[in-house]
């Protein structure tokens, strides 16, 4: 299981997820943006940090892993935003990987927080 300090979970806001195959790539940030952690976990450990973390906003890229994984994490009071991932690549700022995608989708999601749904996705491209 990941361990942060009481402090660092109050204080995350946001939080974006890159999927793969056997690990998980997560991103925390503070409310205005700050990056809080990096962390990398299997899938068993990232369910049981959802359980115990605050309610927050998290931010993942559409895939049939990420389906799954939102209602696991709406289960745990979570708002689970999914967006498409055309939308996310033009936010990585360097060579491509699992914590800068999951770091995108944090900043994706940062700047149009106002995404419900995946078809108001596409209206942001």
């Amino acid at each position: 299981m990941f361990s942060f300090g009481e402090a660092i979970l109050q204080n995350v806001a946001l939080i974006g997820i890159d999927l793969s195959k056997h690990s998980f790539r997560v991103h925390g940030q503070h409310r205005h943006g700050k990056v809080v952690f990096h962390k990398k976990g299997s899938r068993k450990q990232l369910i049981e940090f959802s359980a115990v973390f605050y309610a927050c906003t998290v931010a993942m890229e559409a895939c049939a892993k990420a389906h799954y994984m939102a209602r696991k994490l709406t289960g745990f009071r979570h708002q689970v935003k999914l967006m498409s991932p055309q939308c996310v690549r033009p936010l990585v700022k360097s060579n491509k990987n699992d914590f800068v995608d999951a770091e995108a989708s944090a900043r994706w999601l940062r700047a149009h927080p106002c995404v419900l749904s995946r078809r108001n996705v596409c209206a942001y491209m």
